[in-house]
């Protein structure tokens, strides 16, 4: 476990873990009027919070399982160790309908993760392996 700060914005609301073992916490909007997106369309939803990552870590925003099978999407996104604004999710609205998104809505999840600092060595050969450099769909369906 480790500690970590995080500020509050406005009447933002905590990160949490719904249950034991879960390893992403559920975060909350923070929107003082709903905000619509159209379909097919995207919007920034502020999550009411900043952090103070320590260095060599990220938070990974992801979509919510349960938002992703209804059409609601949220694209990936790194928040980095030196970032000190407040967390916002991008949400996708892939249905025929619009949505509102009110204050206090589970939009998405983050995990926190060790994200080492990495320095290459440029080769003129990689080592060999049984995959080689079959890419997309090369393990069958």
């Amino acid at each position: 476990m480790i500690n970590m700060k995080i500020k509050l914005i406005g009447k933002g609301k905590l990160p949490e873990y719904k249950r034991n073992g879960d390893v992403c916490l559920d975060c909350y909007s923070r929107c003082e009027t709903p905000i619509e997106i159209k379909p097919k369309e995207r919007a920034l939803i502020p999550l009411g919070f900043a952090l103070e990552l320590p260095v060599n870590y990220e938070a990974v925003i992801r979509p919510r399982s349960g938002n992703s099978k209804n059409g609601i999407d949220c694209c990936i996104g790194t928040i980095d160790s030196n970032y000190r604004g407040e967390v916002m999710a991008c949400l996708v609205n892939n249905m025929n309908v619009a949505i509102s998104v009110e204050n206090e809505t589970r939009v998405c999840q983050m995990a926190i993760r060790e994200a080492p600092t990495v320095f290459f060595d440029v080769v003129d050969k990689l080592s060999e392996t049984e995959r080689g450099s079959n890419g997309f769909g090369s393990s069958g369906k």
